[in-house]
């Protein structure tokens, strides 16, 4: 295997067993990845002395990517909306992200809603009604990037969508 494959390592087994590998016969590589840490930024003298597995751990640069969260923290926060200027408040159990009163929304989350992961901040207009599995979905389409996104009809919180907004939506005069 050469460099560029122990680099494509996933699993902490397959890391071991190369790493062995690389501290018995496979030494030879050796080099090649101490030039790629020094690259990545590690002093050779605190390298040089690490087994092939920690030296393989290095040069995959997990650290970082294993301190990025997986599992967004979902805001669920009062705004005031962009199209009615209305005062929202917070969803409940669900993370609000349009207006109940006029269903606009803001182009706030990424691809898990209440992540507030988005970079656009376009605003959301809604362009139709769809049913799914005993609920209604809004969609909506960014009036900046196009972008096209999928919000649950909030019927069960304290402040729920207005339904004469969602029929008007429905019926085209919305």
């Amino acid at each position: 295997m050469d460099v560029a494959g122990l680099l494509r390592l996933q699993s902490r087994g397959e890391i071991k067993r190369w790493g062995a590998w690389l501290d018995g016969e496979g030494s030879v590589h050796r080099p090649a990845l101490l030039r790629l840490a020094v690259e990545q930024g590690a002093g050779l003298e605190e390298i040089a002395h690490l087994d092939g597995r920690r030296l393989l751990r290095l040069c995959l640069d997990r650290a970082v990517r294993a301190q990025v969260r997986q599992n967004p923290i979902h805001r669920d926060e009062g705004f005031l909306c962009v199209r009615c200027g209305a005062s929202v408040p917070p969803g409940g159990r669900r993370p609000r992200d349009h207006c109940p009163y006029c269903l606009t929304g803001l182009h706030v989350d990424g691809s898990v809603p209440g992540d507030r992961a988005a970079t656009c901040g376009g605003r959301l207009v809604p362009v139709a009604v769809e049913p799914k599995e005993g609920s209604l979905d809004l969609l909506y389409r960014c009036d900046a990037c196009g972008a096209t996104r999928r919000n649950r009809v909030l019927d069960d919180v304290p402040v729920p969508d207005d339904l004469a907004a969602v029929r008007a939506l429905v019926a085209g005069t919305g």
